[in-house]
């Protein structure tokens, strides 16, 4: 399936139905009067949030979106049916923009089964039965239904994750995620082997999270150098960021800080969210170099640094556990007081 986090759709409710212009014919009813009913509303436009879906890769290939107008009134005073809400389903994470310069934020869809009714319906047009008065009691004219809302808008998806990883490229951010979770990202010895996100969720010590692996920055990633920062906002909601770094650069220090200003020149403040350093690839080195290259790394990031191998599989439990404490879940091995065991006699209180 391919990835995609930015599409342009038109949307437009429905029309109101229009009024009926009708009079009573019956038997020994010589006036019978006007009995034109009223059109039925229009359709609303809703969005609506579903798990299974992490691309708007459908929406590449279908554009407009029109929602069914309100059927018209008839004799007999019968008011037409509204027309059916078109529900446009979206992955969860998705914000809707308005097709401005600054692409407003309209709408932010962050639960499974969260719905937003955005353009309403038209309503109906008023049957020729509503004019009726004691000067106009034979009126014959209706109501042509109200006109429904339509605009152009913007969906963005930004994935929900409890993790982002980050660093330059080969830093081993893909073999990391395959290492922890279930997923399935590819894995070459080039630069911007991934070049969509992924997402994995991972098993640790009876808890569960999910982590987001995205394309790798490199030095000038803001102006749009490599493939760019477009994918940062997909970690704009993790609660705890993961910065790999390639023990087999040539300046640990260096590779932390390119990746760092890149951050902050996206902004988002994702430079003031949580952050993991990890050495990665460090089965490649001995004792004493990854000693001293987490030494450089430490002075350089002001964060303790963490030693790991997501191809051996070297320090990813104590890693797992830092991200564990750091997305809020219980800390690993800590008592819980509702255990079965532990727990007194039953009692319906």
């Amino acid at each position: 399936m391919h990835f995609l986090d930015q599409a342009k759709i038109f949307i437009k409710s429905g029309d109101g139905g229009p009024g009926a212009v009708s009079f009573r014919r019956e038997k020994y009813i010589e006036y019978g009067g006007p009995d034109g009913g009223n059109g039925g509303k229009g359709g609303d436009v809703i969005f609506e949030a579903v798990a299974g879906l992490n691309t708007l890769i459908d929406f590449r290939y279908t554009q407009h979106f029109k929602a069914k107008r309100g059927t018209p009134g008839a004799g007999r005073d019968r008011t037409g049916a509204g027309g059916p809400d078109l529900v446009i389903q979206v992955p969860i994470g998705t914000q809707i923009l308005d097709d401005d310069e600054e692409r407003s934020l309209l709408a932010d869809l962050t639960k499974e089964g969260e719905r937003i009714a955005f353009l309403r319906g038209g309503d109906g047009g008023r049957g020729n039965a509503s004019y009726k008065t004691s000067t106009n009691r034979a009126p014959r004219q209706h109501g042509p239904g109200w006109p429904g809302e339509e605009m152009w808008v913007w969906l963005r998806l930004k994935l929900l994750a409890d993790a982002g990883l980050v660093g330059l490229p080969n830093a081993g951010k893909s073999t990391f995620i395959n290492a922890v979770s279930n997923a399935q990202a590819k894995v070459g010895a080039y630069a911007f082997t991934t070049l969509r996100p992924q997402l994995g969720v991972v098993s640790h010590k009876g808890h569960e999270f999910v982590v987001a692996d995205i394309p790798g920055l490199i030095e000038g990633a803001a102006e749009g150098a490599g493939v760019g920062d477009r994918f940062l906002g997909h970690i704009e909601r993790c609660r705890v960021l993961l910065h790999l770094v390639d023990a087999n650069d040539e300046d640990v220090a260096t590779s932390y800080r390119i990746v760092r200003d890149e951050l902050e020149a996206y902004g988002a403040d994702l430079v003031d969210k949580p952050v993991i350093v990890a050495l990665n690839k460090v089965d490649t080195l001995d004792d004493e170099l990854i000693a001293a290259l987490s030494a450089e790394l430490e002075a350089e990031s002001g964060q303790p640094v963490m030693a790991l191998s997501g191809a051996s599989g070297a320090g990813i439990d104590a890693v797992l556990d830092k991200l564990l404490e750091a997305v809020g879940l219980p800390e690993p091995g800590a008592d819980d007081d509702d255990a079965p065991g532990e727990a007194g006699e039953w009692s319906p209180i």
